[in-house]
């Protein structure tokens, strides 16, 4: 009996070896994935980013597309259609292939490519450089297991296993490639832009990060509603999922709309303009850097639906939030000084009650004007007088009395401010109660 049982199990195992060696001998391509991560990872290919002047991406199932590095560094669509490219999206792209690397060798000569999806593959790369090689990549089926992708080099036996993200980095099309900015211009090197239509014509720039009219001159601007104008832009793309009755239906509601106005913008690529119509309480726009129509968000709209007073600068002092380094009001026969040193407020020598030198201040940047008037300045009744930024920025402004209100004008702007009596009465107040520090008694 003892021996039959020994004998049965000499017989299940050797039916085992048997069944495993045939699977050893006659596995499928997919089989061998399952072990990719215990191999050794090998480099396909190593560019480098700079030298890359032409992609071209195959899609088995989608358009061809052809992406050529201008000039000026930045990637443009040249077909199937010309169009700026997302330059986030090939930059991923070529991140991924310098180098694309951490992958594992499957097969050393394959004679299938078929068995691994790569005789007509999902998607096809090439790389061109400027010394005029070029590279494709071949990218083929998902191996079963999960979590990785078959690859190869055209024109090299060798198969590889590389990453999901890999192949989804790769797989890209004309939806994905094209920039779907309705203003793709570089924000960070803006030179100028301008806003022209029949409320206004305006232009400004940004100096030291801080936004400046340029047209009409010696404009002071709200660099508040300048730089909400700019952010509103950076968000306003196309949506490419619209149908083709959508885009002749908002096609239609542009032509038929009214003009709010232009925006131009330059960078060192060149000018992109885009054009803003209303038609009823909707806003249209259509771009220098696409065909067709396009819906935009309303915010971008009101943003720019308005006249030149709306994005003049209010405030009558430019210093903001700066810590000024004096300040000095002459009011009649009264007059009030403030210095600062390091985080003291000093007066005829006298350290300064902190609270009531911050109200000082306070009250000066509040100034703001009700509106912008010709005429009506006369003497002066009070001066006001700023220093900041180390001495660089000096900002005077004289005061006279105009019926119930006021009316200022700063040094060098011809424009003049109507401004409430409140305000005038607050810094009034202020100064009167700027008051010495109390020394607290040491304790004994």
């Amino acid at each position: 009996m003892m021996k039959m049982r020994q004998l049965i199990a000499a017989a299940i195992v050797l039916a085992a070896l048997a069944a495993t060696l045939y699977w050893s001998n006659h596995r499928k391509p997919s089989d061998d994935s399952a072990n990719a991560g215990s191999s050794a990872t090998t480099r396909i290919i190593s560019i480098k980013q700079d030298d890359v002047s032409k992609l071209e991406i195959k899609k088995l199932n989608g358009d061809d597309v052809v992406l050529n590095r201008e000039a000026a560094g930045k990637w443009k669509i040249a077909s199937p259609i010309s169009l700026f490219a997302d330059q986030d999206v090939v930059s991923t792209i070529l991140y991924t292939l310098s180098p694309l690397d951490n992958a594992s060798l499957i097969e050393e000569k394959s004679g299938d490519l078929k068995a691994f999806g790569l005789a007509d593959p999902a998607v096809t790369v090439s790389v061109s450089t400027r010394d005029g090689k070029t590279q494709a990549i071949l990218v083929g089926d998902d191996i079963p297991t999960g979590g990785a992708a078959y690859v190869a080099l055209s024109g090299d036996p060798k198969v590889f296993s590389v990453s999901s993200n890999t192949k989804a980095s790769l797989n890209k099309g004309l939806t994905d490639l094209r920039d779907k900015r309705l203003l793709p211009i570089d924000f960070e090197k803006l030179t100028e832009m301008g806003i022209i239509g029949p409320k206004l014509n305006l232009s400004f720039a940004s100096v030291n990060g801080q936004w400046t009219v340029r047209t009409p001159l010696n404009m002071r601007g709200d660099t508040s509603k300048l730089e909400n104008v700019v952010e509103k832009l950076k968000l306003t793309d196309m949506d490419p999922s619209t149908t083709d009755d959508e885009r002749k239906k908002t096609a239609s509601l542009f032509a038929s709309g009214s003009t709010v106005a232009t925006i131009k913008a330059t960078d060192a690529s060149g000018k992109q303009e885009l054009q803003i119509r209303k038609n009823k309480t909707a806003y249209y726009a259509k771009t220098t850097a696409m065909d067709g129509a396009y819906k935009i968000a309303d915010a971008l709209g009101e943003a720019i639906d308005k006249n030149i007073e709306d994005f003049r600068e209010k405030r009558l002092f430019d210093f903001a939030q700066d810590t000024p380094d004096k300040m000095e009001l002459h009011d009649g026969p009264k007059s009030y000084f403030l210095t600062r040193s390091g985080e003291d407020w000093r007066s005829d020598g006298k350290k300064m009650d902190a609270l009531s030198a911050d109200g000082f201040l306070r009250s000066a940047r509040q100034l703001t004007a009700a509106k912008f008037v010709n005429s009506g300045f006369t003497s002066p009744a009070l001066t006001i007088t700023v220093t900041s930024k180390d001495g660089k920025l000096v900002e005077k402004v004289e005061i006279s009395k105009a019926g119930s209100g006021y009316i200022a004008r700063r040094d060098g702007d011809a424009s003049l401010y109507e401004l409430d009596a409140k305000g005038i009465d607050d810094l009034r107040k202020s100064a009167e109660e700027l008051k010495p520090e109390v020394a607290v008694p040491a304790k004994k």
